[in-house]
């Protein structure tokens, strides 16, 4: 299956009927997170360093600090700035790094090409396009970071550390979010037995939900929606009741005049709260990363007219309603569950539960997302990645990933057990997050929107200032909880980083020891071997010359396909490759040899074919390929040298406007065309379909001048097809040169070997059929 975007671009250009559902859908998958945060704010921030008292200028002051937070940063950061810093239509913090890829020439991929930079959506921008001229400082800022290399690794460094906090983030927001749902059961039962009832419910409700991640949450997405606009009317009601009931003047509270009260009373104290306001905002990060799925109109909209208010309004009420009670009966009495209506409680409860394991499944989504991306930029291990859905967008499941997450959200409800060291945890890691996102914004400013430097430094020291004070405050708890985020980070971080420096050595090794062109077409039409009869394709991370592993292979079994093909499957930093720009198809060497380059080009949000279907497209490219090839005579000078001149953009079969059919046909022999051939290849068994077969039909133009060879090297790779596909995988042991560092030593025979053996190889990921592959294993000495 291959979801491509152009779809989703073109849903977000149409009527505001569309764009109103996609913000009431929005509300389930961007909201979650950030809708269920009053559940735990105030009992967080008065969990110990401030208390409640008959002054009411603590609670007036954690209000205000409340308001202007999430104004500034949601409505004003996220809502009217970050959200236009979109990646062709997707966001979140490889987004932006993809965007700054590709306007600084910086780039972690050792693959890229000139013919890359031609993409569509490379050259598109929703904000300022590269053509535009760039300022004094622009120019010399790009020149800088193009120029110096460790600028870059600080960069893709920043990139990583962004990325690790949001894993980290989805293994606490699951936890504290159930674990303060089902908090409400304490005001039903004593203190003695509703910790025996807390702790197991929260962790059944936990294991459910990973449990369930494969069946895919477009099963019951649907109900994300309602459950979080129920939700919202809840405690927006409850807040409305609270206000008029409790404290109409509460309003007050909003001016930042309280703030400065509450500071110059608590000093110190105060300061240190913070890490428990900063909960407000959890969640806010989601509505930039989850921008692919919807769109900004519609973000916005969803936020400004419902999620605002309705936040604004249940905090306001659970102050209104704390503000006239002062008497603390007992530690939780600070709670959410505590200023809802008694009669209310238990279906508040359900409701709670329901939008926790909503807002859950949210940032568990995102979590598998972002990991998918760092691994098609080679930044992570490469890992099974199950698409749950064939129509829906980004609803894939990681099944490592989903049992490292449970057992990490377990550990950590069961060593914690108490929402303050949750929060202390996950304010941390939400911090930073915001922070990589301020950094990376300026740049962006910078570099890709061609303003000032003045609007970006305007723009970090004013956001930069906020979430510093945040993060001051939540780094000072690092014993009480904060050390969890922390290490979590520094696992992941040290893992992507040492999978990316291996990948790098041995992409350096491929290229340094690649055989060239020459010696290959240097044996003759036969290579000085055997060619049999079948389809070869050499899966290869170079874009260009011949890989060790082929003359390895032809040196120790002398026979190979009559038709060869040197496979590269590569990433773009663009999210979505569009499939009329697939494929990169060439020829090696003369129209005798048979001997093709395909590169095939996905984008960091794209989905991979199953083997079948990408099987298809392959032969459909290289036949588009030797038509169009003769159709315009571009063979009229053919070189011995290196062919990535000679690439020629070729798309995926559905693409064709003329010359290729892609479609299954009853298995009945009608009379054959004039000027057609044809390749027939078996389609997966079935059941009910069991004498279908997948007819791929070539149209060759009607010029006797090029009809005979050109027939003939198209039936030639029919005859290849039909004799069998056969794939061989490079499969590389790498160990350091003698003489390397310790550090060197330990990254590659230690840690790359490590991940290597204990995560998916190249065949797994092609998803190529086990019973056609062939592995070569070569030893790399880097």
């Amino acid at each position: 299956m291959e979801i491509e975007s152009g779809s989703y671009q073109n849903a977000k250009k149409e009527s505001w009927r569309t764009v109103l559902t996609l913000a009431y859908q929005s509300l389930g998958v961007v909201y979650g997170d950030l809708s269920i945060s009053p559940l735990y704010v105030y009992k967080s921030t008065f969990a110990e360093d401030i208390h409640h008292s008959e002054s009411n200028e603590e609670i007036f002051g954690v209000l205000s600090f409340i308001f202007w937070t999430i104004t500034l940063v949601p409505l004003l950061k996220y809502v009217f700035i970050v959200l236009r810093a979109d990646d062709n239509g997707e966001g979140g913090t490889f987004a932006l790094y993809s965007l700054l890829c590709r306007h600084a020439r910086v780039n972690s991929l050792p693959s890229c090409q000139l013919a890359d930079e031609q993409l569509i959506e490379y050259k598109t921008d929703s904000i300022g396009s590269s053509s535009m001229p760039q300022s004094g400082f622009a120019a010399s800022l790009k020149s800088t970071l193009e120029k110096h290399g460790v600028l870059q690794k600080i960069l893709l460094v920043l990139a990583l550390i962004g990325t690790c906090m949001v894993i980290g983030d989805g293994v606490l927001t699951p936890a504290i979010s159930v674990f303060s749902a089902v908090s409400g059961v304490e005001l039903s039962m004593s203190k003695e037995h509703h910790k025996y009832i807390e702790l197991p419910a929260a962790c059944v409700i936990l294991i459910g939900l990973f449990a369930l991640q494969h069946y895919g949450t477009h099963r019951v997405g649907f109900l994300f929606a309602p459950v979080i606009l129920l939700w919202l009317m809840c405690i927006s009601a409850i807040g409305v009741y609270n206000i008029f009931h409790w404290n109409p003047h509460v309003y007050q509270a909003l001016s930042p005049y309280y703030m400065y009260k509450f500071l110059k009373k608590t000093q110190s104290r105060g300061w240190m709260s913070l890490g428990g306001i900063l909960l407000c905002i959890t969640g806010s990060e989601a509505m930039f990363a989850d921008l692919g799925h919807f769109s900004q109109l519609s973000i916005k909209i969803a936020f400004t007219s419902l999620v605002y208010p309705s936040l604004i309004l249940a905090y306001m009420g659970q102050a209104a309603y704390l503000s006239q009670h002062h008497i603390i009966e007992s530690e939780y009495n600070i709670g959410f569950y505590v200023s809802v209506p008694e009669k209310l409680r238990w279906p508040v409860l359900v409701i709670a539960i329901l939008a926790a394991v909503v807002g859950s499944q949210a940032i568990i989504t995102g979590t598998f997302s972002i990991i998918k991306q760092c691994s098609a930029l080679g930044c992570f291990p490469k890992v099974k990645i199950v698409h749950t859905s064939s129509k829906i967008h980004g609803q894939i499941y990681i099944p490592e990933i989903n049992w490292i997450l449970m057992v990490l959200c377990l550990a950590v409800t069961i060593g914690f057990r108490d929402t303050k060291r949750l929060g202390n945890a996950s304010g941390l890691a939400v911090i930073t997050v915001m922070l990589v996102t301020t950094c990376l914004m300026s740049l962006v400013i910078v570099l890709c929107w061609h303003k000032s430097v003045i609007f970006a430094i305007a723009f970090v020291v004013f956001f930069g200032t906020i979430e510093s004070l945040y993060f001051s405050a939540s780094l000072i708890k690092f014993l009480e909880g904060a050390w969890v985020p922390i290490a979590l980070a520094f696992c992941f971080l040290l893992a992507m980083c040492t999978w990316h420096y291996g990948t790098l050595k041995r992409y350096e090794y491929d290229v340094q020891n690649k055989v060239s062109v020459n010696w290959l077409l240097s044996l003759g039409q036969t290579l000085g071997i055997a060619r049999v009869r079948g389809l070869g394709l050499i899966h290869t991370e170079l874009v260009s010359g011949v890989p060790a592993i082929f003359s390895h292979f032809v040196t120790n079994l002398p026979a190979f396909h009559q038709v060869l093909v040197f496979l590269c499957v590569k990433s773009v930093p663009v999210p979505h490759v569009r499939p009329q720009e697939r494929f990169l198809v060439g020829r090696i060497g003369p129209k005798e040899f048979r001997i093709y380059r395909c590169i095939v080009r996905f984008g960091y949000r794209d989905v991979h074919k199953d083997d079948f279907e990408f099987e298809g497209d392959l032969v459909c490219s290289i036949a588009e390929f030797i038509r169009t090839e003769a159709a315009t005579a571009a063979t009229a000078a053919e070189t011995n040298g290196e062919d990535d001149d000679r690439m020629s953009v070729v798309g995926t079969c559905s693409t064709y406007m003329q010359g290729i059919e892609d479609h299954y046909e009853s298995d009945i022999d009608d009379p054959d065309k004039p000027g057609t051939s044809e390749i027939r290849s078996p389609k997966p068994k079935k059941k009910s379909k069991s004498k279908v077969k997948k007819r791929v039909r070539f149209v060759v133009p009607e010029t006797p001048k090029i009809e005979k060879e050109t027939r003939q090297e198209l039936m030639e790779l029919t005859e290849a097809r039909e004799g069998g596909v056969a794939y061989i995988m490079g499969n590389a042991y790498m160990k350091a040169k003698p003489g390397s560092g310790l550090l060197k030593r330990l990254a590659i025979n230690i840690g790359y070997e490590f991940l290597r053996r204990n995560t998916r190889g190249p065949r797994n990921m092609l998803t190529s059929p086990h019973a056609s592959t062939l592995e070569v294993g070569m030893i790399y000495n880097v």
